[in-house]
């Protein structure tokens, strides 16, 4: 008599549940029809007027060179140099791509584990055959799903308004980069004028002195005026340069495209200034970078109501197994028939079906999740006082952004309608009283060298005042640090105190 056993093992009903309440659970993440852009193209649209389009195929591409192109065949405004930025910049177009990012990681989080399944076959010498099967599942990972799908949806927002405070950025920074740009071309012309006037007066000393109407010491001083003309020209030739390289980065320009037209002059002030009274209410209810705080606080406080919530259970997981047995015995009987031994061979299978479940899990028996809920709670509570500490921090760069602003309008208001054009009849008197011969070169040259220094100083004014008003831009809605317009008229204040020294 023989013996071969057949054993195969299987968690067949148990699968099918186990995986078919993982689909069900998993069935609804979903990548969106936009890729997250909506919420940006209304931002930009709202708050900068501002069109943005994520390149992603040729024709894109396409149409954003047609439109680049369009706005780069005239004198670029300031508005049409942040457009530029926000279609062409390359960065700008990486933090998309980042977003698009996000969101495939969003889903990834927001799907159920996935089952984990096995597959044995054993034998022994042909009598005995084994088929085993398995699957496993991670309940904990099913149980905490929507939780953990929730804080996988707030992180995706996290990564928009990311994205939304890169769009900010780009637009104040090329607001800034435009007005320095225009500023130090407009810095150029003036000195150009300058040398050529300078150029005259050196020339008008060295024929003086050569008829001995003048001393060495007045002709050394028209001479130095004039290289100290020419050699302030150079370095704003210099810097003017770049800015300009620095706005065409901005606008990511690159070849031919680089020859972009700016205008000569900055725009001239408004009337008057604007009123913010409110300011600081404004800044904690529309920046951008504060409201990226409150949403990782309440992910954080998502994160730390799940950690509390496993805190006595690291792991736990369910196996499905079911046994089905075939055993087949193979009896023989010997007979005599007719003198002849005959055999007779009976075979006989046995079923044996088994079925049962493991349950698997991890239990932190040494502190019972104590470290973990204790992390965590310490993380909650310090995202809180960075918050605080966030909100305070809005408040006091909106005021000193205001204050900003209002100091150098009034500063640029005063040399535009006060101290340029009594410079101005300063220079026209001393012109005529040269030329009556009540005055000197001397006092002429005095009188040219304040007239510079004062033109160039309300040059910086204005350009102080257009960039402290994209710093309150900054600071009431969101797109970075602060761009220090008041180091730049400290600078300028004291090169107007150098200006009125030569009275």
């Amino acid at each position: 008599m023989g013996r071969t056993k057949f054993k195969r093992r299987g968690s067949q009903g148990l699968w099918i549940v186990m995986i078919g309440v993982a689909m069900a659970t998993g069935g609804c993440a979903q990548f969106s029809a936009d890729g997250g852009m909506l919420l940006l193209q209304d931002i930009a649209s709202n708050e900068l007027q501002k069109d943005i389009v994520k390149i992603e195929n040729q024709d894109d591409a396409a149409h954003v060179r047609d439109r680049v192109n369009s706005l780069l065949s005239g004198t670029l405004s300031v508005d049409e140099a942040v457009q530029i930025a926000l279609l062409n910049n390359r960065a700008l177009q990486a933090a998309f791509n980042e977003l698009g990012v996000s969101e495939a990681q969003m889903i990834e989080a927001s799907l159920p584990p996935s089952p984990t399944f096995s597959l044995a076959r054993l034998s022994a010498g042909g009598l005995v055959l084994e088929i085993e099967r398995n699957v496993l599942q991670n309940i904990l990972g099913l149980v905490t799903l929507p939780r953990r799908r929730e804080i996988a949806e707030d992180q995706f927002h996290q990564a928009q308004l990311r994205a939304t405070n890169e769009i900010l950025k780009t637009a104040a920074e090329t607001r800034r980069n435009y007005y320095r740009a225009v500023a130090a071309g407009q810095t150029v012309i003036l000195l150009k004028r300058a040398r050529v006037a300078a150029e005259s007066l050196s020339d008008l000393a060295k024929k003086l002195g050569e008829t001995g109407s003048l001393g060495r010491i007045n002709q050394a001083r028209q001479h130095e005026f004039y290289a100290q003309v020419s050699q302030q020209l150079a370095i704003a030739i210099l810097r003017h340069r770049s800015e300009r390289d620095r706005l065409a980065r901005l606008m990511g320009l690159w070849g031919d495209d680089i020859n972009f037209r700016l205008p000569d002059a900055l725009k001239p002030l408004p009337p008057r200034p604007m009123r913010r009274d409110d300011i600081e209410a404004q800044a904690i209810s529309s920046r951008v970078d504060l409201q990226l705080a409150r949403l990782q606080l309440e992910t954080l406080a998502k994160s730390f109501g799940l950690t509390h919530a496993t805190r006595f259970i690291n792991v736990l997981e369910v196996r499905g197994m079911s046994n089905t047995e075939w055993e087949r015995v193979v009896e023989t009987d010997y007979e005599l028939v007719g003198g002849n031994l005959r055999r007779t061979d009976t075979t006989v299978t046995e079923k044996l079906p088994w079925r049962g479940f493991e349950v698997e899990f991890q239990v932190p028996i040494y502190d019972f999740g104590e470290a973990r809920t204790r992390s965590a709670a310490q993380s909650y509570r310090q995202a809180v006082n960075l918050l605080a500490d966030k909100a305070i921090n809005v408040r006091g760069e909106a005021r000193e952004a205001y204050q900003a602003y209002r100091g150098t309008y009034d500063i640029a208001k005063l040399y535009d309608g006060k101290l340029v054009p009594l410079r101005n009849i300063i220079s026209e008197e001393m012109l005529l009283q040269y030329n009556g011969m009540l005055a000197d070169l001397f006092e002429l040259l005095v009188d040219a060298r304040s007239r510079n220094q004062t033109s160039i100083a309300s040059i910086e004014s204005q350009r102080d005042f257009w960039l402290a008003t994209v710093d309150l831009q900054v600071a009431v809605v969101g797109g970075g640090g602060m761009g220090g317009s008041m180091g730049e008229t400290g600078g300028q204040m004291a090169a107007a105190d150098g200006g009125g020294a030569g009275h």
